[in-house]
């Protein structure tokens, strides 16, 4: 019985820290941008129809070189290895020689005289998500990391152009500075969302009637709990005030009745009725 109950804590411990990671990795690829009366979104880490980690390699990483310099990075994460590792003889801030990669999510390497030197270039923690093009939201989003160590200048940008037909890239390496990197490539999830058109939302009478609503609801939802556990009162019965419920349609419609006869004046029938009789 112990060990079962030792399986259950750890089995709860590794699911509470999966859903932890889940969640810091979706809030730190998030982004919305207001144009007037639209609301862009950028989710970046939700799940696509073809893509059900999002803007994240499934590979556990992204490979690009150019300019005599290779980057790994991974989006909205940290990398993970289970093939093609880097091969440092320095890798300080990202797991050292013999865990290269792991600890950091961008990662330049330079060969200097036949081996590889490498150089942390930012961290999950550091990432900022901003628009590419304010005039054109639709166009996508720069990712933008940097590290806060030795180097703390080195920076790797990735520009996600907004492609619904697929994913495509990165080809190619840009460099800015000494050690500013940046890169490419298209993706759906670089495409916006527009959550919201109008820009006046639902105005404090809209609110007041949710609040309403909810109010209502947590009521109906706490007398019928009390009804059905304290006083033991079950099935449609336990609802509060079934009655008063099951009655507000009938006095509706008699309310209305009355409100048409008093602005519609009597009725045919009624003028009838009081009609003078021929003498």
């Amino acid at each position: 019985m112990g060990n079962e109950s030792r399986r259950l804590l750890l089995l709860s411990i590794f699911l509470l820290t999966v859903q932890l990671r889940v969640n810091s990795v979706i809030g730190i690829c998030e982004h919305s941008f207001n144009d007037g009366n639209k609301l862009y979104n950028f989710s970046l880490a939700s799940p696509l129809p073809k893509f059900p980690h999002g803007i994240l390699s499934e590979d556990g990483f992204y490979k690009v070189a150019g300019n005599e310099t290779v980057l790994w990075f991974q989006l909205c994460g940290g990398m993970l290895f289970n093939h093609d590792p880097p091969r440092c003889a320095e890798c300080s801030e990202c797991g050292g020689p013999s865990r290269c990669g792991t600890e950091c999510s961008a990662l330049a390497a330079r060969n200097a005289g036949g081996y590889h030197v490498c150089s942390t270039l930012g961290h999950a923690s550091s990432t900022n998500v901003s628009i590419l093009d304010k005039q054109n939201p639709f166009k996508g989003v720069i990712v933008r990391m940097s590290s806060s160590g030795k180097d703390p200048s080195c920076s790797l940008s990735v520009s996600i152009l907004c492609d619904s037909n697929g994913a495509q890239g990165p080809d190619s390496v840009e460099k800015l500075g000494t050690c500013d990197y940046a890169t490419t490539l298209r993706h759906p999830s670089g495409c916006a969302t527009i959550i919201s058109i109008g820009g006046k939302g639902f105005g404090w009478f809209g609110t007041l009637i949710i609040i309403i609503i909810c109010l209502f609801g947590a009521y109906l939802l706490a007398g019928t709990v009390y009804r059905y556990f304290f006083l033991g009162v079950h099935g449609i019965e336990a609802i509060p005030n079934l009655d008063l419920w099951a009655s507000l349609p009938h006095r509706t419609q008699i309310f209305f009745s009355s409100l048409v006869r008093q602005f519609s004046g009597p009725s045919t029938s009624h003028r009838n009725s009081y009609s003078p009789v021929n003498s």
